[in-house]
This record gives structure tokens, sequence and C-alpha cells, in this order.
């Protein structure tokens, strides 16, 4: 399976244990769970710290080469709870940050 790259910590592991985050070739940007939209994607962890930093501090936007209007924030953080809230339910738990990972530099 390929490996990606979280925007947010620089964390590499499986496609399929990120979330990637698309932006359309019409412009829009969602979550892509499927993995095979047509556009331009970002990879996220499933930290909580990662979607944080992802969102806050445009890394997203850097990555996706777009301007994320606060509607596309606003529901990539609904679909971001939703996950956490369903990993938690089958799991028993939340993700974790993956602080340990972050790159020093």
């Amino acid at each position: 399976m390929p490996e990606r790259s979280c925007i947010a910590c620089g964390r590499k592991g499986p496609k399929g244990q990120l979330t990637r985050i698309v932006r359309t070739p019409q412009g829009s940007v969602m979550p892509d769970p499927t993995g095979r939209a047509n556009g331009r994607g970002a990879y996220l962890c499933h930290g909580v710290g990662c979607w944080e930093r992802g969102l806050a501090k445009r890394a997203l936007e850097r990555s996706l080469r777009a301007r994320l209007a606060d509607s596309d924030l606003e529901a990539l953080q609904d679909y971001y709870i939703e996950l956490i809230s369903s990993a938690g339910a089958s799991a028993g738990k939340t993700p974790d940050a993956h602080a340990e990972s972050v790159p020093q530099g």
C-alpha cells in the first residue's frame, strides 16, 4: 500500500490510515474517504493535534493551493468530529495526537 505524509506532523503511514482532503477541479474542498476523488489531495493523521494544526495554520490551504472558505473549514471540522466519534465508538478511545512524532527543527 502506498505511503503518504501528514501535512501537519510529517508522519508517514499507509494511505488508508490517513484522511485525504481533496480540492476538486471545480474548486470545492472536501474529505475523500475513498482516496480516489479527482483533484489535488492532502493527507492528515487522525490525531486531534494534526487536524487542529492543519486547519488553524493554513497548512491545508498551502498543500491544496487553494483558499478555504469558512464553510469549507466548518465542514472539515464537522467531518473530523464524526470521524473521531465513530473511531472512539469502535475502538473505545479517541485517536492520539502524534505529539511525539512532530518533527523538531
